[in-house]
């Protein structure tokens, strides 16, 4: 494996974070997937950190927010969760029955993960006075430390600058007073792009941004690229143009030689060493259900669920104020990004599946003054209930972003000859918030769906609709969790229970299981673009920088994974030679 994947970079990229690396590697990085850009402010405006992709409306309606509490009962009657309409008590406080406590101050979690500090925005670089260019008497005798100044002093000065770009999870803990703009190139796993944010400012950033991997962190001179091949390995979200666009980048502003693009279900089914399975990918911000019999996605049973673990951070939160436990700090995860970090920690560290009220007694950190990050110990509770979250999404934080412009969806170059329909409900809201692509037009031989129902419900419906009683039973006995979210405690069993109560009487099914993962959940479809492209030894489906450039990509039926109706860019695909 390290022999053959040597010249072999797998890229995966996802709303929240990127994952790439070599295929010789064990595990790839891990990096947010945004950059910050330094903005010149006028002089009448005050210095800030804007957000590119602000929501537009983050608030609740109180129809809503009434669903909401109703989601939150429903729970909190399974969990059998006391005190629901009174307050916790305190820290100090003898626990009542049922109620658990997960200590974050104990000597297995001594660790304070959920403090950071803030990014130096300052490039600061020494400029020596021998840069300088001094006259030289050549006939004359003077020792050139002498020479140099004339008190013998060092006048070496200390140059300072903005950064002009910061990436990562160091452009998340950027101070609110600089002036940056932060922007996500990708959201709820399609391409974030709105009146503000263009096309071509995302494709500019994606490219920005990966290039800095491929630099800083694999340390892959732009020169030697030409040497190396990269795996794309893509959500089901992605449509045919997108893909188009992100293997641009790859072959042509990247400079690999050739890249080849993998579903990411199917990656995820071989990382885990499974040829069938029902693949459930709990991502940042967008969960996929996606069947794959004998190495092969079945395209009409993918399901795309506009949630994923921010959106059970967010809840957390929401859980907090509804306790009234949270400290009295100013806490934005939208327009705070540093914030966001903090409360995907605890979430990660705290949040579990199980009966009773789950305590947290924890330290919560407040940034809301630049200099000095204060905090405060405080008893977090009911830390069962953002994770539920995923099985009634009416519980979790709606949240509404801007739609794309209509001139996004007219893709002239389309593949499979269809013309792109386009209505004025594409613009409407009628999920619980969750608008952006809703009504996203889709081909008729697309049976993708996006749909804001529980996670239960997704997986029957997924696996119900491949129609063969026998490849059924197979695929209830196949379940496979990946991505973060997939390692919270106690969500197996859960899943495992309500699918197989959830089956209907008249299906012969009498049993459900959750597959346990054979490495960590998020890197798993990682791994399995590494198994596929280093098996690949023919090379067939592979793309060649040149053949890209010069002719695209074309309408055929003879090229590998040709049943594949979601990767149509690399799928259905010929060159003209």
């Amino acid at each position: 494996m390290a022999e053959l994947g040597a010249n072999l970079v797998v890229i995966n990229p996802g709303s929240a974070n990127v994952r790439m690396g070599f295929a010789s590697q064990d595990v790839p990085f891990n990096i947010p997937h945004c950059i910050a850009r330094h903005i010149t402010q006028r002089n009448d405006d005050r210095p800030r950190l804007s957000v590119r992709d602000k929501t537009l409306n983050c608030r609740a309606t109180p129809s809503l927010n009434a669903e909401r509490e109703r989601a939150y009962d429903i729970i909190a009657s399974l969990l059998k969760i006391p005190f629901l309409d009174e307050d916790m008590p305190s820290a100090s406080q003898a626990l009542p029955p049922k109620m658990g406590r997960v200590d974050a101050l104990s000597s297995q979690q001594s660790k304070d993960d959920s403090k950071f500090t803030w990014t130096d925005v300052m490039d600061r670089s020494i400029k020596s006075s021998t840069s300088v260019e001094m006259p030289v008497d050549k006939d004359a005798d003077v020792d050139p430390l002498q020479r140099s100044s004339p008190d013998g002093s060092d006048h070496d000065s200390e140059e300072i600058m903005y950064k002009e770009m910061i990436f990562g999870e160091d452009a998340l803990k950027i101070p609110p007073s600089e002036s940056y703009c932060l922007s996500h190139p990708i959201r709820r796993g399609h391409f974030n792009i709105s009146q503000d944010y263009s096309l071509h400012q995302v494709l500019e950033d994606l490219r920005t941004i990966w290039n800095w991997i491929l630099t800083e962190k694999l340390h892959i001179n732009p020169r030697d690229r030409h040497i190396y091949s990269a795996i794309l390995v893509l959500g089901e979200t992605f449509d045919n143009r997108e893909i188009k666009e992100l293997l641009s980048i790859v072959l042509c502003d990247l400079g690999f030689s050739t890249a080849v693009v993998h579903q990411e279900a199917l990656a995820a089914a071989f990382g885990n060493g499974l040829s069938t399975a029902c693949v459930v990918n709990i991502g940042a911000q967008v969960t996929q259900v996606v069947c794959v019999e004998d190495g092969v996605a079945l395209p009409h049973t993918a399901l795309a669920l506009p949630y994923g673990g921010a959106d059970i951070s967010r809840c957390l939160l929401w859980v907090q104020h509804r306790h009234r436990t949270w400290p009295n700090f100013e806490t934005d995860p939208v327009n705070k990004p540093i914030d966001m970090l903090m409360l995907n920690k605890i979430k990660e560290s705290y949040s579990q599946i199980r009966s009773g009220s789950i305590d947290a007694v924890t330290l919560v950190h407040s940034y809301e003054h630049e200099k000095s990050v204060g905090h405060q110990k405080t008893n977090l509770s009911a830390l069962n209930v953002p994770p539920m979250g995923l099985l009634y999404p009416r519980v979790l934080v709606p949240e509404e972003y801007p739609p794309p412009p209509r001139s996004w969806f007219q893709d002239y170059d389309d593949m499979l000859e269809e013309t792109w329909q386009t209505n004025d409900s594409l613009y409407s809201s009628g999920n619980g918030g969750f608008s952006m692509w809703d009504s996203y037009p889709m081909f008729p031989t697309r049976l993708k769906k996006f749909e804001n129902i529980g996670l239960v419900e997704a997986i029957v419906s997924s696996i119900l609709s491949t129609g063969r009683i026998e490849l059924q039973r197979k695929l209830f006995c196949s379940i496979q969790l990946v991505g973060g979210t997939a390692s919270t405690p106690g969500l197996a069993p859960v899943l495992e229970q309500r699918v197989l109560n959830t089956i209907p009487s008249n299906q012969p099914i009498e049993k459900a299981e959750v597959l346990q993962s054979r490495s960590y959940p998020l890197f798993v479809p990682w791994k399995g673009g590494v198994i596929l492209g280093v098996l690949d030894i023919g090379r067939d489906a592979w793309i060649h920088r040149e053949d890209w450039a010069k002719n695209g990509v074309h309408i055929g039926s003879g090229r590998k994974y040709k049943d594949s109706y979601f990767l149509q860019a690399q799928a259905m695909c010929y060159y003209n030679t």
